[in-house]
């Protein structure tokens, strides 16, 4: 008996040890403004009711709820930790609520130990927790304020815990991992956990913030670290139990944080980096002596000009022969000797990447041949001086006939060969060509008119290949503001979708003959700019108020105009997984039929002349 009383009490204090406190880590009340304060209240409401059923009757750990009902939309998210029992979870969800009960903002946002609760006016950061976030977005740490008692050998174990649960949280089924370990008398529990349906490489990035903040809070016996992407967290009290620890052992096979290995690896990585340094220093050199006696490496069909040759056809490059100017340089009428007229790009040198946008711009054009896509005739490189020789357009780019000194002697037809010739130009890049490409700066002055007035785009400066099989790749912004995805200009998401968006803003321009940056574009609409306007009069059934009153249409090119403001809209959805591919467009442009009842996705915000703008859902 005595042996049972024992047993029992040991399991007693067992519980008692992982008893969960549930402190508050972080809260934020959002800046987004709400329109009607009762609607907001009660759609926030109706989330709240939707998401506590779901964690009460359904037993899982992450919840999602949204309402829509009379503006003011709401989505919700509240995600518990995978240890925490059912009632726990319901507490900390309850806990949440009353945090941010009194946030009068559109979005908020709280994290405890047990459970996060956000809610936003988008339904963006269900699958990226960033987005519409600066930086690596909410971020809070909190550290303990007892050292430990063996602060060398409990920093070492935190060290290593941490280290692996950085590299096995990403890799795990479900985003999450629960581990334990001791040296020298030393222990230490930790976990790491990612919110639900996140991509790996966002996981990844929060793992490291995690990793790096919370190794700033040793040797104190304890850290929380919590952002809108990932919870992490370590203690020498264990506040789960043993039989729910995670076995990381596969996920860190070649990823060992044990001293020997790291010292080993740290050897032969010196070794290794004292190797590739020195043939990287002869590489550089060798690279540069030879690029400055041939200039870039460019294994090309196109002809290669002499400098002097074209520096003659230009008139020594005269402001007179000015016909244009690109992101990187300036372009310049030049006649050739055999009277052929062409047009001389000049890349200017002193743009950092100068060199680098040459050589990308030489290489992707001269293997594109498609009559919507500007041509390659040639390039000259001697030191400093880049130059490309491309086709002549003698009616110069489309903004003059839309804005311009051209303005309003388009007929439609003209415009709609136009869009159909953009949009054959784009799905070639993006789905004919061997590879796919992005052009990343799709913009009314970036579309050159011929004789006929056929399309053909031009600046490929900016283009870039895209992986196969990737939805997208993160990269470093570059486009004009106005034309680009709020994905791409915010956080750098590069997609084939970043062109459509930008292609539906061309034909906004096109048939209304207005500038897409243009503040308040029409006397009677409160919108800031033009895809904001022709998202309110399609709303209100007024579309006709958007296009260009020089247009002198007759009953037929009218609905034709009506349809394919539709197809511009549907261009610039939100998500970028709304809108349709370039493939997809051409088809639609072809086709008389009506596009039938579509629940179109107006985008939650745009960028406009370097200001971030909120649309106000309807």
């Amino acid at each position: 008996m005595s042996i049972l009383l024992i047993v029992l009490l040991l399991l007693l204090l067992t519980e008692q040890r992982v008893a969960q406190t549930n402190q508050l880590i972080g809260k934020f009340c959002g800046r987004n403004a709400v329109t009607s304060m009762p609607n907001f209240i009660k759609n926030r409401n109706i989330t709240y009711n939707d998401l506590r059923t779901q964690l009460s009757n359904k037993r899982v750990v992450y919840a999602t709820s949204q309402a829509l009902s009379a503006g003011d939309p709401v989505f919700a998210a509240v995600q518990c930790r995978n240890y925490v029992s059912v009632d726990e979870c319901v507490s900390c969800f309850d806990a949440g609520v009353l945090e941010l009960n009194n946030c009068t903002a559109a979005n908020g946002y709280v994290s405890f130990d047990n459970c996060f609760l956000r809610y936003e006016d988008f339904i963006e950061f269900y699958s990226n927790p960033y987005f519409m976030m600066d930086g690596n977005g909410l971020q809070f740490l909190l550290c303990g304020n007892q050292s430990a008692s063996q602060p060398t050998s409990f920093n070492q174990v935190v060290g290593s815990l941490l280290s692996d649960i950085r590299v096995a949280t990403p890799k795990t089924s479900n985003l999450y991992v629960a581990s334990s370990t001791s040296q020298n008398a030393a222990k230490v529990y930790a976990t790491a956990q990612c919110m639900h349906n996140i991509t790996q490489p966002i996981c990844q990035t929060c793992m490291h913030s995690a990793y790096d903040k919370l190794t700033t809070c040793l040797p104190n016996t304890q850290g929380r670290f919590s952002d809108t992407a990932c919870f992490a967290r370590y203690s020498e009290t264990p506040f789960f139990n043993d039989n729910q620890t995670t076995d990381i052992t596969n996920v860190l096979k070649g990823h060992s944080s044990k001293p020997i290995a790291i010292v080993a690896a740290a050897v032969g990585g010196v070794v290794l980096f004292v190797i590739m340094l020195v043939f990287w220093i002869w590489y550089r050199l060798w690279k540069k002596s030879k690029k400055t006696e041939q200039g870039p490496s460019t294994d090309l069909s196109a002809v290669r000009y002499d400098y002097k040759d074209l520096k003659l056809a230009t008139n020594d490059f005269s402001q007179e022969n000015i016909i244009g100017r690109g992101g990187f340089g300036e372009v310049f009428k030049a006649i050739l000797d055999d009277n052929i007229v062409v047009a001389v790009k000049r890349v200017e040198v002193k743009h950092g990447g100068a060199n680098q946008e040459f050589e990308n711009e030489v290489k992707l054009i001269s293997n594109i041949h498609h009559r919507n896509l500007l041509r390659l005739l040639g390039w000259s490189s001697e030191g400093s001086h880049l130059l490309l020789v491309l086709e002549y357009m003698p009616n110069g780019s489309l903004d003059r006939f839309l804005w311009g000194a051209r303005k309003g002697t388009l007929i439609w037809n003209q415009r709609y060969e136009i869009i159909f010739g953009i949009a054959r130009g784009l799905a070639h890049l993006h789905h004919e060509f061997h590879v796919k490409i992005v052009h990343r700066d799709i913009k009314s002055s970036n579309i050159l008119l011929g004789d006929d007035f056929t399309p053909k785009i031009a600046d490929f400066g900016l283009a870039r290949f895209h992986p196969e099989g990737q939805s997208h790749v993160s990269t470093g912004f570059a486009g004009t503001l106005g034309y680009t995805a709020p994905e791409y200009a915010l956080h750098g998401f590069l997609s084939d979708k970043v062109d459509t968006y930008s292609f539906g803003i061309v034909i906004l321009e096109i048939i209304s003959g207005k500038r897409c940056t243009e503040v308040k574009p029409y006397r009677e609409s409160s919108a800031c700019c033009l895809l904001e306007d022709a998202w309110e009069m399609y709303e209100n059934t007024k579309q006709i108020n958007v296009i260009d009153e020089t247009l002198n249409l007759n009953e037929d090119e009218h609905g034709h105009v009506l349809r394919i403001i539709e197809i511009a809209l549907l261009c610039t959805q939100s998500p970028a997984s709304d809108r349709p591919t370039m493939s997809e467009v051409v088809s639609m442009l072809q086709e008389n039929r009506s596009l039938g009842k579509r629940q179109l996705t107006r985008p939650s915000f745009l960028m406009n002349a370097g200001r971030r703008i909120r649309i106000s859902q309807a």
